[in-house]
């Protein structure tokens, strides 16, 4: 009797019978509901990390006062997008989720550069994050408690903390989610009553929803920004493995998300426009930045809610990167299963079945690139122009570019799924929806790449305008160029490209089919 086993660690032979370790290749079913699903996927958009940071941006950059009807057209947009998405979403079930969806619709190479595209996005908005939490952690430390804090210290206690979190049990980390969430959110929606309940001295105004407010050199770059807000639900399918009855679960939370993004920044940004008054937000955006929110809080609900809303924007940021970490665990996970990836990062932990070695990944990036802004910064502990606030930009516009990216390549690739499965007439106006979602944000895109100086202030003529969206295309290409590789010298490789555990069943019945019978 012989024992061995293949690269992949999936299959062992034991008297010429071939056996697969499933719970190395899969991860672990029905252990996400609906609540825990919609936790984890809202938790990626960090919403008072948006009402403090992102609207005072477009408000005072940007100028752009319509904001709030900017998250209504934007959540149409989404939703037109989410019909086809959705629908995809009962078909094809893989943690790799954007990459296998264009695999699918677009062909094995197509998916190949996708999954790279995707790896970088989110793993670039997770590491932005991790900047401007440190820098927010050591504002703390000094205010409170009148203690110096370089931002890498807390930054890279943050990488530990959600590496620890990443390889336990995806349950358990949804629950991790929902209490931050839903505390974050609370204390947001109390700030909305009190600004309609004590408004500026405009009153109630509803200006900022007059369609003549989006106008103005600013309004692309204000579609960037928005649309990053949205970030996160697009996420559901990564957890469709994870979750129960995932044809009807992850098409739900995709709408729920979107919806309940939607009306949650429009009401938050009307608040804003309230509290401050339409005719003076964008200035008083200018000069005060994320400390508008704060200030117009402590004037409505005093100086004890503005401390603890000042904690729950540091924990807000964390069930950000938290999120975000558990995308590109599975993305590495999936990515690995197939082939695309060294094959240890097909495997999952016995223990919790999270993808372990994937969220080690996560993890080393992330203190690579934290320790790399640390070295350069040598500024004084809270300055505005240190290199953290670079990484936060940075990488967060780049991961956004990335996303929005895909967003249009999955809308295109719905089409040509379903057209090759002989869409009928009853699948003709999801495939309308998925074109003119794919177009819209195919505008976007390029709005984005033209606008990348503002978004990242780099100035005009700067390199970074187009190196950073470079790394964008750099990935795509190289993944493409990847796939074409396969194509010709790992055909078996290549035609699994967005199949996931599929293939993994396939390769299961295969092995049975051949076994000598006893």
């Amino acid at each position: 009797m012989s024992t061995g086993r293949t690269d992949t660690g999936a299959t062992r032979t034991t008297g010429g019978i071939s056996t697969y370790k499933g719970e190395e290749r899969a991860l672990r079913a029905d252990r996400l509901g609906t609540p825990g699903l919609l936790l984890s996927v809202l938790a990626a958009s960090a919403p008072l990390m948006v009402v403090a940071g992102v609207m005072p941006t477009v408000f005072g950059v940007m100028g752009i006062v319509g904001q709030p009807l900017l998250y209504v057209i934007l959540g149409i947009v989404l939703m037109l997008f989410g019909v086809g998405y959705a629908e995809m979403s009962r078909h094809v079930h893989n943690a790799g989720a954007f990459y296998a969806y264009i695999a699918r619709g677009l062909g094995p190479t197509a998916g190949a550069g996708a999954s790279l595209v995707a790896l970088v996005a989110y793993s670039a908005m997770q590491v932005g994050v991790y900047g401007i939490l440190g820098f927010e952690v050591s504002g703390l430390f000094a205010t409170y408690l009148d203690i110096d804090l370089r931002w890498w210290i807390p930054a890279l206690v943050s990488v530990a903390v959600v590496g620890v979190l990443g390889w336990l049990k995806i349950d358990l980390n949804a629950k991790v989610l929902g209490v931050l969430l839903v505390v974050e959110c609370a204390l947001v929606v109390i700030f909305d009553i009190a600004a309609v309940g004590k408004p500026g001295p405009e009153g109630l105004s509803l200006h900022a929803f007059d369609p003549a407010t989006l106008t103005g050199a600013g309004l692309g770059t204000a579609l960037c920004f928005c649309i990053a807000a949205f970030v996160g639900f697009e996420q559901a399918p990564v957890y469709a493995e994870e979750t129960s009855r995932p044809q009807v679960v992850v098409s739900r939370v995709m709408f729920l998300a979107v919806g309940y993004a939607a009306l949650f920044l429009a009401v938050s940004s009307w608040a804003l426009t309230v509290a401050a008054g339409p005719s003076s937000v964008a200035d008083t955006s200018l000069e005060e930045g994320p400390g508008m929110l704060f200030g117009l809080t402590e004037e409505r609900l005093g100086a004890t809610f503005t401390d603890v809303l000042h904690v729950l924007f540091v924990t807000g940021m964390f069930a950000a990167l938290l999120s975000f970490h558990n995308v590109v665990a599975r993305y590495a996970f999936a990515m690995g299963r197939e082939g695309l990836l060294p094959a240890g990062f097909g495997r999952t932990s016995k223990a919790s079945g999270a993808p372990a070695t994937g969220s080690m990944l996560q993890s080393a990036v992330s203190v690579v690139i934290v320790l790399a802004f640390a070295v350069t910064d040598d500024h004084p502990v809270g300055d505005p122009t240190a290199p953290v606030l670079h990484l936060f930009t940075w990488m967060g516009n780049l991961g956004a570019l990335g996303v929005i990216v895909l967003m249009a390549a999955a809308s295109f690739a719905v089409i040509a799924f379903f057209v090759r499965r002989g869409a009928g007439r009853a699948q003709a106006p999801r495939l309308v929806a998925s074109g003119l979602a794919g177009l819209a944000l195919l505008a976007i895109a390029v709005f984005t790449v033209r606008d990348f100086g503002v978004l990242v202030g780099s100035g005009p003529g700067s390199a970074l305008n187009w190196m950073l969206p470079g790394v964008i295309v750099l990935a795509l290409a190289g993944g493409l160029a990847y796939g074409a590789v396969l194509r010709r010298t790992r055909p078996e490789v290549h035609a699994r490209i967005g199949l996931g555990n599929e293939a993994f069943q396939l390769e299961k019945a295969a092995g049975a089919a051949s076994a000598p019978t006893r």
